[in-house]
């Protein structure tokens, strides 16, 4: 934590000094230049190329531009003497916000009108717009929740080509990855999903255009939009509302809101291609894009065509140096008591699973333990050899106490078992346009489509028949004599010499991985969203109103395929015999007994490797299904003036909302049938419609001409949102907010807001399997009897319990085998009676953007988040723990159990319930200075810079499954305290330099690790360096960079706190025509 107080005192130190030593008539000197080359077009396109071209964030409203044409700007100019010739003749103004951001607006209002109150009240009427958070138009940017803004050119200096790499470097948003958390799991689909603040992606809401998505997900979890859909080459800015939402735009908004607002004026024509490769020859991923848009009807009409396409490779373990170690954590004995200074385990490099490998262990029986191992006369271990055509010695090497890991030797590499990263192959296509129908009404239409397949290299771990393994599962090792006939003379003299047992005809066991199919997870995913719209505007009583329609229906459609195994069909095909021929055959076909013979069975070798494409060709079968989702989605506006007060105009919006989603499940057959040991599956569906109203206020207070002491403006805003959803019923959200403007360029901010997040259709219909289940921790095992949150309420409980069914024996000696073994029947599937989840949220701050530092802004914001009811995915475990924990005792929750007349748990429930708590305390700080660099040094044009930092503070965060536990996450791989990023820019004329630094700071390998419970119980702080280049020759840009600059790595013991790619490099084009 020293450096990054270090930083943030450096940071502040250099922000007073600026505050402090800069003069008023700094902002005298000349302003940096700028080299302009822009075609006659249209004013919309022309303004955003311009503030391309010069950094600049300028909006304005569509309505402003309709129909206006800019002239040629080319030459080098100011900023503001550029954007003076654009608009010449356009009768339109600018000006600029307390933020610092453009805005673009018509001259006073309407001839004729000379004479009413809105003319006297000052010298302009701004043309007004929506601002992210609210659908009240107004004429500045300002929020009374925090807000930070993306453009299309931070994706470029950072040499992204999907939306979701940039998403990742915003502090606020926890990074989303294509990888596992640990090995041995699957890395996903490849798809990326915003999660603000860390309160999962389900409570982040997506929007595009203001208006909502189909959610990309299955369905079956969180309900998110796939960031990486969104059309880049479309972008004009995403606007990150932090903290809630829900009030304007409904479900999902906890964490906050990502708007994508996408071009609406785009001109030309853009080629975009670019390759990146990282230092290990690896990682390459290649992109193409074009862009093409034109205007028609005279300006009042224009449609924008965007097709894209990317693809990032697999990365494995092994093709990583930091991984390559293969860490592994086992019993450290050197630990003798809790206060001694020794973790309970200690970790190993060159980790390997001992117990079983590719070629084949041999054991004498059915144990996890060394003693087990068939050993020569010599003491060696024995395996088969790699072609499977001998028995030769096995290296275990350096085995852990009590463990299934060693340091070296020959046993399975763990690196194995999952891939590091899915590789991601992407194509988009879009198509914007829009057309005047009068001067008050517009048409617009959006279609969106996108294919994204998602390759996981190792999706499954394959046929793995293991000692220790659950054998009604099909993981239990393969048993045999020397009656097989795939075994050798030779090989049954070894094995005989080595076991007089086996000699005598007794069995051995067989420890082995087979590696006989492909392991990749596919996962494919279609999405499409067509919209139409009619907007428009009208003055009535001399006030003006905006009011929208618009209807849209959204479909994705997921599959996912992976091969496993029919149990049945791998029993047969793994035992083998001769039949009467003297042919090796499956022993079914080679009986006595005709009813179970299966002509297509092949008899499996497990001695070898390769060779057995007939048999694995019969008992593999591919597992996963396809889900849809489908949306419908209708919303009306209508937003206007109320009245007009001494400090402005108080406005109003109301809104109607009108939608509908189904989802379905189809399982593939083999998971209908539950053939590969998983338990049966079954299709599912669900659906729900939602009538959503709502209503905005703004009222200003003191502003305009109209001003006190200390408040150049004040004004209260509130929102208010009534849901009536047909499956999670009613709710009412609301919210209210302020902004004071206090003068020198200090402004305050602040907002109070009630938010929710309904049940997915997933969570309430997700398709029903029943499971061979994991070890179930029964509170009421002697051993756990007195633990837990509430242990005197769970011995109240137990004791109760087993008065009630004597036949259970006495409390004090019970012991259930379920804790050590996987006897429950584990029911897995949805939950119908679920309700939303609530959030009360504070957040206050602000804004400081002095005048006499002309470029500099700076804002700090303080966030506080009560999730309450919240959905928790609940194990038995947590079922089991609330029924016990509490007192009263909640009888729904232990009812989802049951125990035989011993007392063990034989049956159990896994899904969905409202139970869980969220609390977040929190700060985002931004700051941005941008100055021409010949201000302090006599005007001369040095080109510009600009300093950017953007952090969030995590001061406190605590989860809650079931409401009774607790579990801290600051300042853990999953939450740092800080993640901080500087960026700092310089730009002259054609030619733009970037560097970004990505810093998180070291934290707690978990919210209780010390030296005493963890081996390392810190995670070292990480940084990530990039660097680009670009320089625009007018009808063509080029650029290049470096990602990962000085080729950091995840911190260790970590593979999630940091980068897993290393050093990447990128160069790209960009041609306009």
């Amino acid at each position: 934590m020293t450096g990054i107080k270090l930083a943030g005192l450096c940071g502040s130190a250099a922000a007073a000094a600026l505050m402090v030593f800069a003069s008023p008539a700094m902002a005298q000197v000349q302003e940096q230049t700028y080299r302009f080359d822009l075609p006659a077009q249209g004013l919309g396109s022309a303004l955003r190329a311009f503030g391309q071209a010069s950094r600049q964030q300028i909006i304005f409203s569509e309505g402003s531009v309709r129909g206006r044409q800019a002239p040629a700007l080319v030459g080098t100019f100011t900023a503001d003497d550029g954007l003076t010739r654009l608009l010449a003749g356009s009768g339109l103004t600018v000006t600029r916000t307390r933020s610092g951001v453009v805005t673009v607006g018509n001259e006073p209002a309407r001839a004729g009108n000379a004479t009413t109150d809105g003319a006297t009240e000052g010298a302009r009427d701004l043309s007004e717009l929506v601002v992210t958070g609210s659908r009240i138009r107004r004429t500045d940017t300002t929020s009374s929740s925090p807000v930070t803004m993306v453009t299309a050119a931070d994706l470029t200096e950072r040499g992204y080509t999907q939306v979701g790499d940039m998403l990742n470097q915003l502090t606020s948003n926890t990074p989303s990855f294509a990888q596992p958390p640990f090995s041995g799991v699957p890395a996903g689909s490849g798809q990326t999903y915003p999660n603000l603040l860390n309160l999962g992606a389900g409570r982040t809401l997506t929007l595009i255009n203001g208006r909502r998505m189909v959610a990309t997900s299955d369905n079956f979890g969180d309900r998110g939009v796939d960031v990486n859909i969104i059309p880049a080459g479309l972008i004009d800015r995403i606007d990150v509302v932090q903290a809630g939402g829900a009030a304007v735009y409904g479900s999902d908004a906890i964490g906050g809101v990502v708007n994508y607002i996408l071009k609406d004026n785009f001109e030309g024509m853009e080629v975009d291609t670019q390759y990146g490769i990282s230092s290990h020859g690896d990682d390459k991923r290649p992109s193409a894009r074009v862009t093409f848009g034109k205007n028609f009807a005279g300006g009042r009409g224009n449609f924008a065509a965007d097709i894209e396409y990317s693809k990032t490779d697999p990365l494995l373990e092994q093709d990583r140096e930091f991984f390559k170690s293969g860490t592994r954590s086992i019993t450290n004995l050197a630990n003798t008591s809790l206060t001694d200074g020794r973790p309970p385990t200690a970790i190993i490099l060159n980790g390997h699973q001992w117990r079983y490998n590719t070629n084949g262990v041999i054991f004498t029986t059915n144990t996890t333990a060394p003693t087990g191992l068939l050993r020569n006369g010599s003491g060696q271990a024995l395996q088969f050899a790699a072609d499977g055509s001998m028995v030769i010695p096995y290296d275990t090497g350096i085995i852990g106490p009590n463990s299934s890991s060693a340091s070296g030797g020959e046993g399975l590499d763990s690196r194995r078992l999952s891939t590091l990263a899915t590789g991601v192959q992407r194509y988009t296509g879009t198509l914007v346009g829009h057309y005047d129908l009068t001067d008050h009404i517009k048409a617009s239409t959006e279609l969106l489509y996108s294919h994204q397949k998602g390759d996981d290299e190792i999706g499954t771990q394959g046929l793995v028949k293991f000692v220790g393994g659950f054998a009604p599962g099909g993981q239990g090792p393969v048993s045999f004599t020397r009656n097989n006939p795939f075994l050798t003379a030779a090989q049954i003299a070894t094995l005989s010499a080595a076991s007089p047992a086996f000699a005598a005809g007794g069995p051995l066991v067989l420890s082995k991985m087979y590696d006989v199919i492909p392991q990749n997870r596919n996962t494919k995913t279609d999405v499409w969203r067509l919209l139409a719209a009619l907007d428009g505007d009208f003055n009535f009583a001399d006030r003006d109103f905006y009011w929208s329609v618009s209807a849209s229906h959204g479909e994705t459609k997921t599959r996912q395929t992976v091969l496993d195994f029919d149990i049945a069909k791998t029993n047969n095909a793994f035992s083998a015999a001769r039949n009467g021929a003297g042919q090796i055959v499956c022993a079914i076909n080679a009986d006595a007994i005709t009813t179970n013979d299966d002509p297509a069975c092949v008899a499996f070798n497990p001695f070898i490797n390769g060779g057995n494409e007939a048999a694995t060709a019969y008992f593999s079968v591919p597992v996963g299904g396809s889900t849809r989702n489908k949306q419908d989605d209708f919303l009306a506006t209508l937003s206007g003036d109320v009245i007009s007060l001494p400090a402005g105009k108080a406005k109003f919006a109301l809104t109607y909302e009108h939608r509908a989603e189904n989802a379905k499940f189809n399982p593939f057959e083999a998971n209908l049938s539950g053939i590969t040991g998983q338990g049966e599956s079954f299709a599912e569906s669900g659906k729900y419609n939602t009538d959503e109203f709502s209503g905005e206020l703004l009222i200003p207070i003191v502003g305009g001409d109209f001003t006190l002491p200390f408040v150049e403006a004040l004004d209260v805003n509130g929102s208010y949102r009534f849901v009536d959803n047909s499956l999670a019923g009613k709710e009412e959200v609301w919210g209210i907010g302020g902004n004071w403007t206090v003068g020198w360029g200090l402004g305050l901010r602040a907002s109070r807001s009630r938010n929710f997040s309904a049940p997915t259709l997933g969570q309430q219909f997700a398709p029903t399997s029943v499971n061979p289940g994991n070890p179930a921790q029964d509170p009421c095992d002697r051993t756990l009897i007195n633990s837990g949150p509430n242990a005197a309420a769970r011995l109240a409980n137990c004791q109760a319990l087993f008065a009630a069914h004597p036949e259970y024996g006495p409390l004090a000696s019970f012991n259930d085998p379920a804790i050590n073994t996987g006897l429950v029947a584990l029911t897995v599937g949805g939950n119908p009676n679920l309700e939303n989840e609530v959030s009360k949220t504070w957040t206050y701050g602000l804004v400081y953007t002095p005048k006499y530092v002309p470029g500099l802004t700076l804002s700090v914001d303080r966030i506080q988040i009560d999730l309450t009811n919240g959905l928790s995915s609940f194990t038995i475990n947590n079922f089991l723990s609330v029924c016990y924990d509490t007192q009263p005792q909640q009888t729904s929750f232990c009812d989802t159990f049951t125990r035989n007349s011993q007392g063990y748990l034989t049956t159990g429930r896994e899904t969905t319930f409202n139970a869980g708590s969220v609390l977040y305390r929190g700060e985002v700080y931004n700051f941005n200075y941008r100055f021409p660099i010949g201000r302090f040094f006599g005007g001369e044009d040095y080109g510009s810079l600009e300093v950017a930092a953007e952090a969030t503070h995590t001061s406190r965060q605590e989860t809650s499954v079931t409401g009774f536990d607790l579990t801290r996450s600051q300042d853990t791989p999953s939450a740092p305290d800080w993640r901080i990023r500087y960026d700092l820019r310089y730009s002259k004329g054609p030619l733009k330099l970037f560097y970004s630094l990505y810093y998180l700071p070291s934290v707690r390998a978990n919210a209780t690790a010390t030296i005493e419970s963890t081996p390392v119980p810190v995670i070292k702080a990480n940084y990530q360096h990039t660097v680009s280049a670009q320089y625009d020759f007018g009808d063509f840009t080029v650029r290049g960079g470096v990602a990962n600059l000085t080729d950091e790595h995840p911190s260790f013991n970590s593979r999630i706190y940091g980068d897993l790619y290393g050093r990447r490099f990128f160069v790209g084009v960009t041609a306009r025509y």
